[in-house]
């Protein structure tokens, strides 16, 4: 339960500069009020901490730069945050662990992180953190250790052979194998990150220790970094049931192992495939898995201002999780994260259509995940550090906490910043944090099912949300015209109120819908 502490005044200025009348309503309305107070909205926010906030000034975000920001991330509405890797690490990134049981000392301690969870808690945020579990970094001890044919490490790495094709190719596309001496060790991302061996049960043992180490510190959970590649390592493990059903034996084992520490743990899998079908097995042992192909379908659909038969589409993705992951629907939709060109670049920096698929993914089903400065419409291409530059939180550069290790993007000028845009009512943040809270405010939104319903154009997204006590139909008109859908459907619920919109203008007339350009509603 989210417990806000601040006061409601904020909030209803907010709301009255954000929604217009039916947000005014919703202000108004005490039912409505305790129910933002304490409803969570199931969203996840995706921090990189080394661009996040820094607190000693340094130049490097750090957790007590987290910890700093928590009331922001309330007022946002996140229920949920995704820290990457904070272990040590030779690398900026962190996804090249040498240690699994400590804190990356340029982020701080782990008496800071445990402060960060508790905080956190106190808030009503869960914290889950990114657990690098397919391989470790060539400076990691154990590999160190493993040199030596002769160490008990040697067989927690894979080896090359006398068959072995020291040329092959990886399933990541890139080389497999890599020399150390007179033996190749296997390496699907890059030599600097030798792959584990999970036919080893001694692996398997210290993955699991390590995993529930960071519950007993506080964490609510993980974000499994490459969880399909544990057994699928080269082009042929691709599609391979095989493979397949090894990965899902040791995600299976490692939920019961974190189970015995917390059986509430939450999972997240990066498993990148492209189709639903082929996500939907690791939602046996998995909470959730990203959604990649459906962030291609949505970006897609806001910057063509076309559906693209979305609902349809949707549908069948649901059905094929449901048939593995019971009735409820588990997804993790996102936009973009840190391997992934920002959503505003995508967009060609298009405002529009940054607010028609922020309002398409946050009325899916799941619980969505947010990347850092995504709210402010940061803009940002490869190389992968210009996709994680620092957080801007004052117009002024060189502000206090501002990260300084990578250089901003100068297109992410004054106005890309907290500061301008909590100034600003007509903001794309204001816009984010008044679509977070619907989800708080009208529970069908967060945890309903999904049925897509007939559009009338191809300019029109239409989905109903239902959680058994309540049914809402929600619109996204794509385009820059006013459309019309017709409300009158054989054998559909009858709408005849808008309960949300992004700004005015919707009305009902009769049975016919009127949805105003690049607008999002809400009917009930």
């Amino acid at each position: 339960m989210i417990r806000r502490r601040r006061s409601v005044l904020p909030l209803l200025a907010a709301l009255l500069a954000l929604g217009g009348t039916c947000a005014l309503q919703a202000a108004a309305s005490p039912a409505t009020e305790a129910t933002t107070r304490t409803a969570p909205s199931g969203v996840w926010y995706e921090i990189f901490v080394r661009s996040w906030y820094d607190t000693n000034g340094d130049g490097i975000g750090d957790l007590n730069g987290v910890t700093a920001k928590l009331d922001y991330l309330q007022s946002l509405g996140v229920s949920g945050i995704w820290l990457m890797p904070i272990n040590p690490s030779p690398s900026y990134h962190g996804y090249d662990v040498t240690d699994y049981e400590a804190v990356n000392p340029q982020y701080g301690t782990l008496a800071d992180f445990r402060r960060l969870a508790d905080e956190a808690h106190k808030r009503g945020i869960r914290v889950i953190i990114d657990m690098v579990i397919n391989h470790t970094s060539n400076e990691n001890p154990w590999f160190k250790a493993a040199l030596d044919t002769k160490s008990p490490y040697h067989d927690w790495y894979s080896w090359a052979d006398k068959y072995t094709d020291l040329e092959s190719g990886s399933a990541a596309g890139s080389q497999a194998w890599h020399p150390a001496g007179k033996e190749h060790y296997l390496g699907i991302f890059t030599a600097d990150m030798p792959d584990l061996n999970y036919d080893n049960r001694a692996v398997r043992a210290a993955m699991v220790k390590a995993g529930q180490f960071w519950l007993k510190q506080g964490a609510d959970g993980f974000r499994l970094d490459a969880a399909r590649h544990i057994y699928e390592n080269f082009p042929w493990d691709v599609d391979d049931p095989a493979a397949l059903a090894k990965n899902l034996d040791w995600w299976n084992e490692y939920r019961r192992g974190l189970a015995a520490v917390n059986p509430h743990t939450y999972l997240v899998g990066e498993v990148t495939q492209p189709a639903a079908t082929m996500l939907a097995p690791y939602l046996k042992p998995l909470d959730a898995v990203f959604n990649f192909p459906l962030t291609v379908q949505l970006i897609d659909a806001a910057k063509s201002e076309r559906n693209q038969g979305l609902g349809p589409t949707l549908d069948r993705s649901y059905a094929a999780y449901q048939a593995v992951g019971g009735k409820a629907i588990k997804d993790a939709p996102f936009l973009s994260n840190h391997d992934q060109e920002r959503v505003m670049s995508q967009l060609d920096g298009n405002p529009q259509h940054m607010h028609t698929a922020a309002a398409m993914l946050l009325t899916l089903p799941g619980e969505p995940y947010i990347y850092y400065g995504e709210e402010l419409g940061t803009l940002g291409k490869k190389p992968d550090p210009a996709l994680r530059e620092p957080m801007r939180w004052d117009r002024a550069t060189r502000a206090k906490g501002e990260t300084t290790w990578e250089a901003g993007n100068p297109a992410n000028g004054a106005a890309v910043s907290v500061e301008a845009e909590q100034a600003d009512p007509h903001s794309l943040l204001h816009y984010y944090t008044q679509l977070i809270h619907w989800r708080s405010e009208v529970p069908a939104l967060r945890d309903g099912g999904f049925r897509a319903y007939p559009e009338a154009s191809d300019h029109l997204a239409a989905w109903e949300r239902s959680d058994g006590r309540d049914t809402v139909l929600v619109v996204h008109n794509l385009s820059s015209q006013t459309q019309t859908m017709t409300l009158d459907v054989p054998g559909e619920p009858h709408y005849s109120r808008v309960l949300k919109q992004t700004g005015p203008g919707a009305a009902i007339h009769g049975s016919t819908l009127s949805v105003p350009a690049y607008s999002s509603v809400v009917l009930q």
